[in-house]
């Protein structure tokens, strides 16, 4: 399974700081429990990931938006 690959999976997941200074996010679904533990430098590199990823995202869906409309008329 691919990042761009559907699937009816659901899961939830929390994110926060620990009693150790580490910033945990943690993945509950399907069976799985699933905490990952990462410094607060590495945590900030990974929310710069996911912001730049969804404002790609966003892009993507107004281009998508753009061309549902059709033509203006006029």
């Amino acid at each position: 399974m691919g990042i761009n690959s559907e699937t009816e999976v659901s899961a939830n997941i929390q994110i926060g700081p620990t009693t150790l200074g580490m910033v945990r996010i943690y993945v509950e679904g399907n069976g799985i429990d699933l905490p990952m533990d990462f410094e607060p430098d590495e945590a900030l590199e990974i929310a710069e990931e996911i912001r730049a990823a969804a404002m790609q995202a966003q892009k993507m869906g107004d281009k998508g938006a753009k061309k549902s409309k059709g033509p203006k008329k006029g």
